[in-house]
């Protein structure tokens, strides 16, 4: 990790300077740009005086004028770019620092009774949190969906973390891709309603009197527009302007409705584009996934661009002058809407893909940044046979380095079911997290915080962290129940492995009837194609081990009394916990 700070360190440094560089260049500029249009109005007023010399002079400044606007645009965007990437690389070190991530935390698609909410999957501190590097609603989204909906097929998974290796050393093209995507950020919901347009049937395209007349009418006010220049008669310009108002005003209502669904999203189309036109000079590898999103962006970017462009040239009917003179003269609203139509005939079918592969794009450049980030995270291995999960040196990613312990584990060889017991604070709960975490960046297609990892795809679901509800009139036990309950009904329709993580149910009743509870559970469990941890403080329920020889393991976390004090070295053991450190510290406490 060590070389991925000093990267980044290096990163920082090369952008501030580059913005100290550029900074006298935009104020030089500007100068000169003052200088030229006041050196231009004074040429102007010399002419208009009667020197004709100067009108050479003028057209010079203006000329030199717009030259300056033009460079000073530039400038402008490249210091608005540098800004961006000296964000980013900023944002990079202080999550490697464990400090908080500058992108969203995903908290929208954050629900309480699920896993994302028992592993800690969105929120601020998420897993989501860590990974999240998207810029678009579309990115933002698929990213989740991976998380939400991990990928069960071996070859799906293996295409990904190719994918992931190949793109991960790409960190200057990786960069661009998350800069030029926050320099127009999208807000939620702005490409929402396109797909609403793409789907309105054409309000004129295909109709041959209209294309005839759009096209006459601008050449006949093109010819009399000159006529009036040279001749000052405009009479024979009257008849257009009132044509042209008479079939806009037939329309009207209908292309309001085409512009509240396109207005002010020139930007959004440009944002898309760009990221299109950077990713399809990605360099593949081996990896066919990148090899697919490459051609579909080389193929897709100029027509996302053309929209742009046709979207922004539909925004300039809002400006007043335009509005009445291109109206009057050219039927401005209906050359709009023509080429917009032409545009969505030729283009409908593909724009879905197209967005698709932005999400793609921004979520793989996400998984890519992490897999950067953290070089001594090892890429799993995918499973077949059997349902298991093997690890050594598995941990938390959440969990900073040097707070974290790792353990080794290998679950569903010789067993179903692991009975996981220990004290509280011990270190089961977050034992389970840690290996539901690790299995979501393995399906994901990303490294995960081990030294080796191997699995079989499978979906989680849990009861960790369980809440009641005063709007539901629920009460905590009554939660408890209906979410064991949905396990076992998702487990009934369910063909696919499953990875069950539970953590200390029935709390709310008596122990006789919690072990009771608990073991017909547990039984219950068995009768699935799943693998289940199973995190109790009720040590009865070890002698399953014997009852049920090849089908139940117990494991523990053990705490430690030494000394006076009580301590925990959270190491996965086999075994059932012994201690008791409730009573130790009550009497530590002075509290019996």
């Amino acid at each position: 990790m060590a070389i991925t700070i000093a990267f980044y360190e290096e990163k920082v440094q090369f952008y501030n300077n580059a913005l100290r560089r550029i900074k006298p260049l935009t104020t030089g500029v500007a100068l000169l740009r003052l200088a030229c249009f006041l050196l231009f109005a004074w040429a102007v007023y010399q002419w208009v005086a009667g020197s004709s010399t100067w009108m050479v002079i003028s057209l010079l400044m203006a000329a030199a004028f717009a030259i300056l606007v033009r460079v000073a645009w530039r400038l402008n965007d490249r210091k608005a770019l540098l800004e961006k990437l000296l964000f980013i690389n900023n944002n990079e070190l202080a999550v490697l620092r464990q400090q908080a991530n500058q992108f969203s935390d995903g908290a929208s698609f954050l629900a309480h009774d699920g896993i994302s909410g028992d592993l800690d999957i969105f929120g601020t501190g998420s897993l989501y949190h860590l990974l999240n590097r998207t810029t678009t609603w579309h990115g933002t989204r698929q990213l989740a969906a991976f998380l939400q909906e991990p990928l069960l097929e071996k070859k799906a998974i293996e295409q990904q973390q190719q994918a992931v290796q190949a793109l991960a050393p790409q960190h200057e093209l990786r960069q661009l891709l998350t800069a030029h995507g926050l320099l127009n950020q999208e807000k939620e919901g702005n490409l929402h309603n396109i797909a609403d347009w793409l789907q309105m049937p054409a309000i004129i395209h295909g109709k041959m009197p209209i294309n005839i007349l759009r096209m006459l009418s601008s050449l006949y006010s093109a010819v009399f527009l000159l006529v009036y220049l040279f001749t000052g008669n405009y009479v024979l310009l009257i008849p257009v302007v009132f044509l042209n108002w008479g079939v806009i005003s037939i329309y009207a209502k209908r292309i309001q409705e085409q512009h509240t669904m396109l207005g002010k999203k020139q930007s959004i189309f440009q944002q898309y584009a760009t990221i299109l036109s950077l990713f399809s000079k990605v360099e593949t590898g081996r990896s066919s996934l990148l090899e697919k999103e490459k051609a579909m962006a080389a193929a897709a970017f100029g027509s996302v661009k053309q929209l742009s462009r046709l979207s922004a040239m539909f925004d300039q009917r809002l400006n007043l002058i335009v509005n009445i003179f291109l109206n009057s003269f050219f039927m401005y609203d209906i050359q709009c809407l023509w080429s917009l139509e032409s545009w969505k005939k030729e283009h409908k079918d593909h724009f879905n893909d197209w967005i698709h592969c932005v999400g793609m794009i921004e979520s793989l450049n996400a998984l890519a940044t992490f897999a950067y980030n953290y070089p001594q995270y090892r890429y799993p291995v995918v499973n077949t046979s059997g349902v298991s999960v093997a690890a050594t040196q598995l941990a938390h990613p959440l969990i900073a380095a040097e707070e974290r312990v790792a353990n080794d584990c290998t679950f569903g060889v010789e067993e179903k079911l692991v009975l996981l017991t220990g004290s509280n604070m011990s270190g089961k709960t977050t034992f389970l997290r840690t290996l539901g975490v690790n299995l979501l960046l393995a399906q994901s297609g990303a490294p995960v915080c081990a030294a080796s990892f191997a699995f079989t795809p499978m979906v989680i679901r849990s009861s960790i962290r369980v809440s009641d509800s005063l709007q539901e009139h629920t009460s905590y036990f009554m939660a408890e129940l209906k979410r064991l309950q949905q396990i076992i009904h998702y487990l009934q329709q369910q063909t696919a492995p499953v990875l069950i993580l539970i953590d200390e149910i029935l709390r709310g009743t008596n122990s006789e009837d919690k072990t009771h509870g608990s073991e017909q559970f547990i039984k219950k469990l068995l009768q699935y194609n799943c693998l289940t941890l199973f995190a109790t403080h009720d040590l009865a329920l070890s002698r399953l081990e014997e009852e049920l020889r090849g089908k139940v393991n117990n494991y523990c976390f053990e705490s430690i009394i030494r000394d006076g004090e009580l301590l925990f070295d959270y190491t996965l053991q086999r075994g059932v916990a012994k201690n008791r450190n409730a009573s130790f510290l009550m009497a530590k406490m002075e509290i019996i």
